[in-house]
């Protein structure tokens, strides 16, 4: 075992200078890693993560102005509906008004027309009173003058009469 002991103490020895080298080593990485790979690295990360929440602020916000456009749509297009059957309702008034109207006017015109007929009948009928009486009046003085020509037994007379009808009767 003596044999192996220098050997053992000159390698921990060597094994602690070259610990002590590789620990400078490594320190001396570390600050070079620190100063240049780990503060760009920090500012990258920070960079990303800045990057990062201001996307999500503006997703937020995007989503947000999504959802109040949509709510403005909503109501323009309900908006849009009542008037849409606001015109209808008017245009469905306006047109049962017209029909009214219309119905109106048409019962006043018949109303106007059958009065003007009555008018027109009883005019006619007044003439054709007229008329007769005239008729009859004319037919009467030629009977009186007929009978004051001659004078007629019955018979003569009966037959005088239906002549003079007919007479009467063929000049209408």
């Amino acid at each position: 075992m003596n044999h192996f002991a220098p050997n053992v103490l000159m390698a921990s020895g060597l094994a602690i200078g070259d610990i002590f080298v590789q620990l400078l080593a490594f320190a001396l990485l570390l600050l070079l890693l620190k100063k240049f790979a780990l503060k760009p690295l920090i500012k990258v990360m920070k960079d990303r993560e800045t990057f990062v929440a201001n996307e999500i602020d503006s997703a937020e916000t995007s989503r947000k102005e999504a959802e109040s456009f949509l709510k403005q749509q909503q109501e323009t297009l309900e908006a849009a509906r009542k008037e849409a059957q606001a015109i209808l309702e008017n245009a469905k008034k306006m047109g049962e008004d017209r029909q009214s109207d219309i119905l109106k006017a048409a019962q006043d015109e018949a109303e106007r027309l059958r009065e003007a007929a009555i008018r027109d009948i009883q005019n006619e009928r007044e003439q054709a009173l007229v008329s007769v009486r005239e008729q009859v009046a004319s037919l009467s003085v030629l009977i009186a003058s007929k009978v004051i020509e001659k004078e007629l037994n019955a018979a003569d007379q009966e037959k005088l009469i239906e002549d003079y009808i007919k007479e009467a009767g063929d000049q209408r």
